[in-house]
């Protein structure tokens, strides 16, 4: 098995944009631009290395071992690409609505692509389904199990841009504020875990969600993942899940995380307002952060709730690229 692909990537890059400070009535802005990580958004830090560390696990076995994992595109590009690296096979779960450029890149990483009709989270089940029948090994970045150790590898891949923007900040006033894109939040508790120590006077992390699937936003209200109900359906296509992972909401609670859910034409044009003010293409998903703040920004209440203020600095997350 080939572990140099487990080796640390160049840091990507952290981009002050001072145009979206403006807008937002903050004294600064910073943006990770996770676009630029191999395959081209941030799951390459987390799916590749946990599904690495599964196939380590299988050992002499590793090349006959078939990779199972849920996906709305990139967990399972992630996935995908550590199989064909490793050269052992990869079964990718993909809900009905993916989009055709989604499932092409994945199939072209030679993974078997199964289409389910529902959602992310019926492709959730259905992974997970397969691997109880022992069909192959499960590599989740999502379970009800707080404890899943597959979760757990994702997110302390995740783990690795907390530690670059640590690194990339020095001699610079840490960020007050994180707005952080969530699906099944594990990004958002990785960046929790990495950063809320460090983070200035407030101390911040605000979860971002499309209103159509705040399961985040549901779970934190309550204290445990819940399903939110509907067909989940946003141009946000990464954050379309209705069950927050349990080990991502832990985290998540025990940090204080608040939150807060955009509408479909926020997302749509958040994209276009980063490339305006100085940011990498993207899409609405890797802009959710964007559409974020403006929202909080542009609201005297949640500004308030937010402690958001003039002499505030937001760190946000490209998570992917156009």
């Amino acid at each position: 098995m080939d572990t140099n692909t487990t080796k640390p990537a160049a840091p990507t890059r952290l981009i002050q944009l001072p145009l979206l400070a403006r807008e937002a009535g903050v004294a600064s802005v910073w943006v990770k631009a996770e676009c630029d990580r191999p395959l081209g958004n941030f799951k390459s830090l987390g799916g590749t290395a946990a599904a690495l560390k599964a196939l380590a696990r299988a050992g002499s076995e590793a090349s006959r071992t078939t990779l199972i994992c849920a996906s709305d595109g990139n967990h399972g590009l992630a996935v995908a690409a550590a199989a064909t690296a490793a050269g052992a096979h990869a079964r990718i779960f993909l809900p009905a609505g993916a989009t055709p450029v989604r499932v092409a890149r994945i199939a072209a990483q030679g993974a078997q692509v199964e289409t389910v009709h529902g959602t992310y989270d019926d492709a959730v089940t259905e992974a997970a389904a397969a691997a109880a029948r022992g069909e192959g090994i499960l590599v989740s970045d999502t379970s009800d199990d707080p404890d899943d150790r597959g979760v757990r590898d994702v997110m302390r891949g995740y783990a690795q841009l907390a530690r670059e923007v640590l690194q990339q900040t020095q001699g610079h006033a840490l960020p007050t504020h994180v707005f952080a894109q969530a699906g099944v939040g594990g990004l958002a508790a990785a960046l929790a875990e990495g950063l809320m120590a460090h983070l200035r006077d407030p101390a911040r992390l605000v979860v971002v969600e499309p209103e159509r699937a705040a399961c985040v936003a549901a779970g934190l209200r309550v204290g445990h993942p819940v399903t939110v109900t509907g067909d989940l359906e946003t141009c946000a296509e990464m954050l379309s899940c209705g069950t927050a992972s349990a080990a991502a909401l832990d985290i998540l609670l025990r940090f204080g995380a608040s939150s807060v859910a955009v509408d479909e034409a926020a997302l749509l044009s958040a994209p276009a307002t980063l490339a305006n003010c100085g940011g990498p293409p993207t899409t609405p998903s890797g802009a959710a952060g964007v559409a974020g703040l403006l929202h909080v920004a542009h609201r005297d209440a949640l500004r308030a709730a937010h402690r958001l203020g003039s002499d505030s600095s937001v760190l946000l997350v490209v998570s992917e690229g156009a």
